[in-house]
């Protein structure tokens, strides 16, 4: 079976999807730099080992979000640049 051409509201889809992608790669950065900041300063902005507790434990939660939202961003693209080479292959 021949794979079918894309269609102009097709390939638009596409490229909404990459610029939702690209979105929700920047909510991701958004979120992970919220967590690194409101770490630190919890810890260098206050002297309570509460404070200081919640804001190491901040730190590697903003890392594990930035690094979660870059490989799922890869991800995506990754699934989209094979979308568009279907339309290039036919």
């Amino acid at each position: 079976m021949e794979p079918t051409k894309l269609t102009l509201s097709d390939k638009l889809a596409i490229a909404r999807t990459a610029l939702a992608n690209e979105r929700t790669f920047m909510a991701y950065s958004r979120t992970a730099l919220a967590f690194l900041i409101s770490g630190v300063s919890l810890i260098r902005f206050f002297n309570y080992l509460a404070t200081t507790i919640i804001g190491w434990t901040l730190l590697p939660i903003g890392a594990a979000v930035v690094i979660f939202g870059f490989k799922r961003f890869k991800m995506r693209q990754r699934e989209i640049k094979e979308a568009m080479t279907v339309d290039a292959a036919s």
